[in-house]
């Protein structure tokens, strides 16, 4: 990481529940800093609204925290609440299913597995909890994709070549766009074989309290699980179980 970056991010450390607002001559003092260079670090924090400056004078400025760290800190409290809910159904759906469950958010222009529970198979799936994904490969990334405007989606998946994890095939663009729109039109996704051979994905949309798509619920297995009627078990349950979780999150749509 930048040196300069890391540096500041340290002064934030800096302060604490005892210490909520520190001078500049302070913030020098304790990071070890020239006075010019640390002006230079917390102007920066400024500018980005995660300092506020409560007070300037001729030889001396006062900062403190700004809403910036209120509002990521929010969206960790979300994520934490988003898993803390959702755990016990998923648990509940891969004992009725055995397949593995995930559960998946969107991070910066990426997908994030932030959630996962085994199935009592031999196979097991080479993900874990952090993995990042393309959102445009797997069921549960471009269910998220899908739910994102044409604007986003098009910045996404961008201008230049797209290709499949596994085997390196390219992956259409014009199609994908069809793709998305079907998603969004019958309100799941369905992949086989985009990040694991031989491993097909179905996921359902879990929505938030203000009616937005915040997670995919996705199940995972081999592709020779997923026909006849226990696809339609797999089908049935995880609909069922992505609309629990999104009420108990607080929404009150009717998309499902």
């Amino acid at each position: 990481m930048n040196q300069s970056v890391m540096k500041a991010l340290k002064l934030l450390d800096l302060f604490t529940e005892d210490t909520p607002e520190l001078t500049l001559k302070e913030i020098a003092q304790k990071a070890n800093l020239p006075k010019p260079t640390a002006y230079r670090l917390l102007s920066a924090l400024e500018s980005s609204a995660f300092l506020n400056k409560t007070k300037e004078t001729k030889h001396d400025s006062r900062y403190r925290l700004g809403l910036k760290l209120l509002e990521l800190g929010q969206i960790v409290s979300d994520q934490l609440e988003l898993r803390g809910i959702a755990l016990p159904f998923m648990e509940d759906l891969a004992h009725e299913i055995n397949e593995v469950i995930h559960l998946v958010i969107v991070n910066q222009d990426e997908a994030t597995y932030i959630e996962k529970v085994e199935s009592s198979r031999a196979l097991r799936l080479y993900t874990r909890i952090g993995k990042n994904s393309p959102l445009y490969i797997g069921s549960g990334p471009k269910m998220l994709l899908a739910f994102m405007s044409k604007e986003k989606q098009e910045e996404i998946i961008g201008d230049g070549e797209l290709y499949f994890l596994g085997d390196h095939r390219p992956i259409d663009k014009k199609s994908l766009m069809k793709e998305l729109a079907k998603i969004r039109q019958e309100g799941y996704a369905y992949s086989i074989g985009e990040q694991d051979a031989d491993t097909t994905g179905i996921s359902y949309p879990i929505y938030d309290h203000q009616n937005q798509v915040i997670a995919a619920l996705t199940v995972s297995g081999l592709s020779s699980h997923f026909e006849g009627d226990n696809l339609l078990l797999i089908k049935t349950e995880t609909k069922k179980t992505a609309h629990v979780i999104s009420k108990k999150l607080g929404y009150r749509g009717t998309d499902f």
